[in-house]
């Protein structure tokens, strides 16, 4: 097989339908989201081509200017962490916002898509790892945020995310998908109804399916190394 970006698609759509059924899962249980960021309108013309639908974005104003340029083609996901300021422009931009981590936040989401007479989609994203240098919740806060967002008619929580600290080796970071899925499960069984759960990068998605992740975030293995 060549190495041509759609060559490259179909190696992580190979490796992602490998990995969940070693789980016991279909292919079709796990979410591709192409993380385009850095990349050029050009480069991600090519990957609809080859049959990437979904796009991940870091930055709310460059995927603006990347969504007007495509005219409407594809979905879009925010994965990159978001500012209560760029709240309105996130929910007219995407279709889930894989980044809430506040309850401010959450407001400010509802407030707009009231406005827009939508619905803001989310994942709350967890810190497993407490690392400063990431946003997220802690994972004692999750219930709470989740409880106090409840009463938010224009916000729908599906589920949660998480970027686990790196470590060379994935079956290091294991434990840390495996934390996110008990943490879904004990809430799922207190009746929030969080059916997603974002975990696993290019390093190490299929641990992450492994671990029950219904929507990876690959970079790399699709796009190659980043110039920024």
């Amino acid at each position: 097989m060549g190495d041509t970006l759609s060559d490259r698609v179909l190696r992580v759509r190979e490796r992602i339908g490998a990995a969940a059924r070693r789980a016991g899962r279909e292919a079709s249980s796990v979410t591709l989201v192409a993380v385009s960021k850095t990349m050029p309108v050009e480069v991600i013309r090519q990957a609809l081509a080859a049959g990437v639908t979904i796009f991940g974005e870091n930055r709310v104003q460059e995927a603006q200017g990347k969504i007007a340029a495509l005219s409407g083609e594809g979905s879009w996901h925010l994965v990159g962490h978001l500012q209560t300021n760029k709240a309105k422009l996130a929910v007219q931009l995407f279709d889930l916002i894989h980044s809430l981590d506040s309850l401010k936040l959450a407001e400010a989401l509802n407030r707009h898509a009231a406005q827009a007479g939508k619905s803001a989609r989310c994942l709350v994203e967890v810190n497993l790892g407490s690392e400063e240098s990431k946003s997220g919740t802690t994972e004692e806060g999750v219930r709470p945020l989740l409880e106090a967002a409840s009463s938010l008619s224009c916000l729908a929580i599906e589920g949660l995310m998480a970027i686990p600290p790196f470590l060379s080796d994935p079956e290091e970071i294991r434990p840390y998908f495996h934390r996110l899925r008990t943490l879904r499960d004990a809430l799922a069984r207190e009746g929030f109804r969080l059916a997603e759960l974002s975990m696993g990068m290019t390093h190490d998605f299929e641990v992450a399916i492994q671990e029950g992740a219904t929507m990876v975030r690959i970079g790399t293995a699709i796009f190659g190394p980043r110039s920024g």
